[in-house]
């Protein structure tokens, strides 16, 4: 009898050790598959973002050089009409991230800041310089340095750049309704993300 209980223990004991060996690898072989969908989700959402503008600025040139004095100027200026395109642009494949299997977590460490690029097309008018003011090279760099600061400024002041975080957020929102699909955490900034609207708050550059 106490041979036959014996038996019955050790077999009750395999079994258990199996079926707890046996839900570990099948628990392991779930998280592993889940880790591979957030993989491939970030490689499919890793790439450029581009959000196109086209910005016109008129600028008026003027410089005036004192000769002996205040007695005698020489004046130059330019008028200068400028036709802008503007992208802003986010790589996507520059995320920080890391994928925490045991706690079932997606940690966003950081998002790449905008990449805003001007490609100015310069038309000159109206040029005029006295012989002793001539126009330099240091003329026109400084009209090009007034011009992009004042195009920066226009572009902040304009919805082009509300337009690209709004295409960024919309590529962010798919990690956010992925990872809560499977019962893991978005976590962004070392906060865990609870709804959307936080990484609206924590996105804003």
């Amino acid at each position: 009898m106490k041979k036959v209980l014996a038996g019955v223990i050790i077999t009750l004991a395999f079994v258990l050790i199996y079926r707890s060996c046996s839900e570990d690898k099948t628990e392991k072989s779930i998280l592993k598959e889940d880790s591979m969908l957030i993989q491939q989700q970030i490689n499919n959402v890793s790439k450029l973002i581009v959000t196109e503008g086209h910005f016109a600025e008129v600028y008026n040139y003027k410089d005036s050089k004192e000769l002996f004095g205040a007695l005698i100027s020489a004046d130059k200026k330019a008028l200068v009409v400028v036709n802008a395109e503007v992208t802003i642009a986010y790589d996507l494949s520059k995320i920080d991230f890391e994928i925490d299997e045991p706690t079932r977590t997606l940690r966003i460490k950081s998002i790449p800041q905008p990449e805003i690029r001007l490609n100015p097309d310069f038309e000159y008018y109206d040029v005029t310089a006295d012989y002793l003011n001539p126009f330099k090279a240091n003329d026109y760099n400084t009209i090009k340095n007034t011009v992009k600061s004042s195009l920066l400024k226009k572009i902040d002041a304009s919805t082009l750049r509300t337009n690209a975080e709004n295409r960024l957020l919309s590529e962010l929102q798919k990690f956010y309704v992925l990872t809560g699909s499977m019962g893991w955490t978005l976590v962004y900034e070392n906060q865990p993300i609870q709804n959307f609207e936080q990484i609206k708050l924590n996105a804003e550059f």
